[in-house]
């Protein structure tokens, strides 16, 4: 059967209205990120009905975002396997040709939309060298704590062990202009290669012999300010954007033959000169300017920016909008020596954690499993790692009340932070491990400590949500508990009649029971040389599932069994069961037997883009049914009119507790015609 990780990644697919709905496909730390043709047609309520989902997130009007925490990339590569995802693979081109190295951006976004993506989708690959680097500070930072070394003192006067340390750390900042000159070209379709190029012509030695930072130099006949681009975030941001439009107009006017020569030879003669004299020194204007304004901020009261940085986390993030602060911190750095934002900042970070970890204990208390793992996650996430995305997705956007319980831990731990002004040297994820890069880090310590117990208190005295949403999870915990329960009952109770092979007359039905009306409702194993017969669900032809033009369920990779042509309008109950799933669309329903054979009946194929158009359903989860009761009934001429096929899978999911399963072609199938036999398996 299929893996957890696959049938999850199938189901995410499916609901976002599968490859034909979907015009991109990227991941970051925690989320896997799509833009949609339709919006619409996503079922965010399924999709986050997976427990292995911890949040659903719309963006704009053509992004989707689907939180998966800290294995996102098992999800990510398994999604890219199924069919129709092949050709996604995160903005890497996969073929060597000019037009696909330089195929420009896909897909039209709204310029809100898509410039919030952009910071993000430029950052974040880069992430992971920054926190790497982050806790490789930290190390230096401890070292220097316990008097081994002065983590500030000039390179020179350092041994060389530390020297070769900082080097470890100090390459991903002062080549970060390289890093992001290349994300920013991938994700604006121009050529990675040139984008990393353009900043570092910048950070040769040649480039730097020509003078210091702030000097003037003449080249081409031009005065030129040279600067310091170590370390800068904005000049290869906004060189990235003109290496786009300049690689554009390149396309236009070079044949296409000799575009792989002469557009990078021209953008690289064109952008790099562009950069030095006008781009590179707006960039760090810009980013200066801000900067300062910030800076002014703190210098007028550090206490009202402590107080402020945490208070406005909580609703920057969701957006995307604290990339632009992440930035500003490492220009701080650069140009200051030191950043005022990562303190308070910690004060949000460990308000949520603190948040996440009260329902974590909640969810222990009240045997909440599903919330248990979604809040294990985030509090692992964020205490060991700093990063609070698991948390703010899995729990604080999905509860209206958690707010009201976040944002006074924020307000607290940004009060202690205003009182220490707390400085960090280094750039760094604000995590446990990191708290020896804050100065006073005992001032620090004490501000996320009460940033977290006040979030975490107020989630365990008032609770993380409503009355109607706690009400809720509780009634679902019974209702699952009684349901294992019951599960137990039946796999520990004996039949009052063993199964018997059923013949293919009226009214056998699939998998029936001798002696049924003593028969108990238990999931028996069929032992070897017993038969269930599994009649037809719906009227029509049946056909080998091999005809069905759909790869996954012609290959069986879904379970083998039969596929129905439809001449009738309405799926029925072959035989006495218990529905385990009905999708709300209606396309679909999977039911266990009482024979303990369980089926999947897939009412035509991509019809979930109908969004339940079309579909009534009979029967929800968990419900009884009786052979021949009705569960789906569909309008075949609305769906037809669509241009989607109807025909219908039906198969057998748990097909490994079995022997041979054997599909039954027929012209005509109905209620009383045997289409799939199920055979016990030999031991």
């Amino acid at each position: 059967m299929a893996s957890k990780l696959t049938t999850t990644s199938q189901h995410i697919l499916e609901n976002l209205g599968g490859p034909d709905n979907i015009t991109s496909m990227t991941h970051c730390a925690t989320r896997l990120r799509f833009q949609v043709k339709d919006q619409s047609i996503v079922d965010q309520q399924e999709i986050d009905s997976d427990p292995s989902v911890l949040g659903v997130v719309p963006q704009g009007s053509t992004g989707m975002q689907v939180v998966m925490g800290g294995s996102v990339a098992n999800y990510y590569q398994e999604i890219l396997k199924l069919d129709g995802m092949k050709h996604f693979a995160d903005g890497e081109a996969t073929e060597s040709s000019s037009k696909k190295e330089y195929g420009g951006v896909r897909g039209k976004y709204s310029w809100i939309d898509y410039a919030f993506e952009f910071l993000s989708d430029t950052f974040r690959p880069i992430l992971w060298a920054l926190l790497g680097a982050s806790l490789i500070i930290t190390l230096l930072v401890l070292a220097d704590t316990f008097g081994l070394q002065d983590f500030r003192a000039p390179m020179d006067e350092q041994p060389d062990t530390y020297v070769f340390l900082h080097s470890m750390w100090r390459s991903v900042f002062y080549f970060l202009p390289i890093m992001v000159g290349a994300t920013a070209a991938r994700k604006l379709g121009a050529n990675e290669w040139i984008g990393a190029a353009i900043p570092a012509a910048l950070l040769t030695p040649e480039f730097l012999a020509l003078g210091s930072a702030g000097d003037t130099v003449t080249v081409f006949g031009i005065p030129m300010v040279l600067n310091d681009y170590s370390g800068q975030v904005f000049p290869p941001l906004i060189a990235a954007i003109g290496l786009y439009w300049v690689e554009k107009g390149l396309k236009k006017i070079i044949p296409e033959a000799v575009q792989m020569v002469f557009v990078p030879f021209f953008s690289l003669l064109i952008m790099i000169p562009a950069t030095a004299f006008l781009l590179g020194p707006f960039g760090i204007g810009v980013g200066n300017g801000i900067s300062n304004l910030l800076e002014a901020i703190n210098n007028f009261s550090p206490f009202i920016l402590s107080i402020v940085i945490p208070l406005l986390y909580p609703f920057l993030v969701p957006l995307g909008l604290h990339w632009p602060l992440n930035a500003i911190m490492i220009q701080n750095i650069n140009t200051l020596g030191y950043d005022f934002i990562q303190g308070p900042m910690g004060a949000w970070n460990f308000a949520c954690f603190g948040l996440v970890t009260g329902v974590f204990l909640l969810s222990i208390k009240e045997r909440n499993k599903a919330m248990r793992q979604v809040s294990l996650g985030g509090m692992l996430a964020g205490l060991l790692g700093g990063i609070s995305e698991p948390s703010l997705y899995g729990v604080l956007l999905r509860f209206k009340k958690t707010y009201f319980r976040l944002l006074p831990g924020c307000l607290a731990g940004g009060i202690v932070m205003g009182i220490f002004d707390i400085k960090a040297y280094a750039f760094v994820f604000t995590s446990l491990l990191t708290i020896p890069a804050m100065d006073p880090w005992l001032g620090y310590t004490i501000g996320i400590a009460v940033a977290f117990f006040v979030s975490m208190f107020l989630v365990l005295a008032l609770d993380y949500r409503s009355n109607e949403e706690r009400d809720e999870a509780r009634a679902k915990v019974a209702a699952d508990k009684q349901a294992e329960e019951d599960l137990k009952a039946e796999a520990n109770a004996t039949p009052a009649a063993p199964v018997a092979a059923a013949g293919a007359g009226a009214g056998a039905g699939a998998g029936a029971v001798a002696g049924a009306a003593t028969a108990v409702a238990a999931k028996p194993k069929l032992a070897a040389g017993e038969v269930v017969d599994i009649v037809s669900p719906l009227e029509g032809k049946a056909i080998p599932l091999s005809e069905v033009p759909d790869p996954i369920f012609a290959a069986g990779k879904l379970g083998p069994g039969i596929a129905i042509q439809p001449t009738g309008n309405t799926v029925v109950a072959p035989a006495d069961a218990t529905v385990i799933l009905v999708q709300k669309s209606g396309h679909a329903v999977a039911l266990r037997l009482d024979s303990g054979v369980e089926i999947l009946v897939h009412v035509g194929l991509d019809t979930v883009q109908l969004g339940g158009e079309g579909f009534t359903v009979h029967v929800e989860r968990r419900q009884q049914v009786k052979a021949g009761d009705p569960l789906i009934t569909f309008d075949a001429d609305f769906i037809r009119s669509k241009d989607l096929p109807l025909i219908t899978p039906v198969v057998v999911s748990n097909a490994a507790k079995f022997g041979e399963i054997e599909g039954i072609p027929a012209d005509q199938a109905n209620s009383s015609t045997t289409v799939i036999k199920v055979n016990g398996k030999n031991e």
